[in-house]
């Protein structure tokens, strides 16, 4: 076996000591007192020596200062250079946390949220990961139910960005796949595509959140509303049926996943009705080949097919009559016109005496 050279070994040391020292870093804490300002505390680094860390630190010392001086202004400009010239110190994620925080009491949502964005970004590890992506979730949350910006000019109110909070909801999912807020954010992503009647956007979001999250505790109300949501784009019965299919699939899916759920009432109601629809439509369509086209076997396949569409529904007996009359009509018996019953007994003439 070969040993490593000598110089290989002061490489291997070298590297070590810096890891380690990273690691000691990374493990630091800032701390912030009113007399003394900021220090770190548990680690030897904070990213930065001689004049740069001096530079750095004053800065950090100055944005507190106006921070607690109520100049909100001036702190975010301060943090903000912290973040810009010093990024691989201690002191730059902290910098665009409280520059977030700052932001947010003024209702700058957008800037915000890009400075949270930027500490979970750009430095994964930090503690605050958790609290971060649920102070982003609640600005998202905030700006699709019409929060405001902050006031233009001073006069007038901001401008409401729900197509922003939709964004935002998608940026948490790549930021925390795996946490309880991915599930709420693909669901509050359904609500606003259909605040904004973007239904097939709605759809999408939807299906991701029972695809992804099966076992969330959101996923029966996302299957009840993917049943709810196709059943909107059914159009009646002399239209095309794929959104009353899939909106059937659901509300059944519905049924069976989660036979103790609140929502049951309400799913059967839409599948009824959805059922209906289906069913409806192929009445028409048997009813088009068999009073305009004179196709009987068409017609029969219609009529069997709406009988087995919704077995105990009115429509079903209705489709068993017409069923009757193509085979008398096919064997040259009279049949009545649409929209009546063979045998029908003629209305009775009514006589006033006045």
């Amino acid at each position: 076996m070969r040993l490593p050279s000598a110089s290989a070994l002061r490489f291997l040391v070298l590297l070590s000591t810096f890891f380690g020292l990273f690691a000691t870093a990374s493990r630091a804490d800032l701390v912030w007192d009113p007399q003394s300002g900021w220090r770190v505390e548990g680690g030897a680094l904070a990213g930065l020596a001689g004049n740069d860390g001096r530079k750095a630190l004053d800065l950090m010392n100055s944005a507190r200062k106006s921070e607690e001086a109520g100049s909100r202004r001036s702190a975010i400009r301060a943090y903000g250079n912290v973040a810009k010239k010093y990024p691989n110190s201690i002191y730059a994620p902290e910098a665009l946390y409280r520059s977030a925080h700052l932001r947010l009491a003024g209702r700058d949502f957008q800037k915000a949220f890009e400075d949270f964005q930027g500490v979970v970004g750009r430095y994964p590890n930090t503690k605050r990961f958790n609290e971060i992506i649920g102070e982003q979730y609640r600005i998202a949350s905030a700006l699709l139910d019409g929060a405001r910006g902050r006031m233009l000019w001073g006069l007038l109110p901001g401008f409401r960005a729900r197509d922003k909070a939709l964004e935002y909801f998608e940026t948490i999912l790549v930021n925390a796949p795996y946490s309880d807020y991915a599930p709420l954010s693909l669901m509050n992503i359904a609500r606003g595509h259909q605040k904004l009647n973007q239904i097939e956007d709605a759809i999408d979001a939807l299906d991701r959140m029972v695809n992804n999250y099966p076992q969330s505790l959101l996923a029966p109300d996302a299957y009840l509303k993917l049943g709810q949501t196709h059943a909107t784009l059914v159009d009646g019965p002399y239209y095309d049926q794929a959104a009353t299919n899939e909106a059937i699939t659901y509300f059944t899916d519905f049924m069976l996943l989660f036979p103790s759920d609140a929502g049951v009432a309400a799913a059967e109601k839409g599948l009824d009705g959805m059922k209906n629809m289906l069913a409806e439509s192929k009445m028409k369509i048997g009813d088009f080949y068999f009073y305009k086209r004179n196709n009987y076997t068409a017609a029969k396949v219609f009529y069997n097919e709406a009988i087995t569409s919704y077995p105990e529904s009115p429509i079903a007996g209705r489709a068993k009559l017409r069923l009757v009359d193509v085979e008398a009509k096919a064997s040259g018996k009279k049949v009545a016109p649409e929209g009546k019953a063979e045998g029908d007994a003629p209305k009775k003439k009514r006589f006033w005496f006045f």
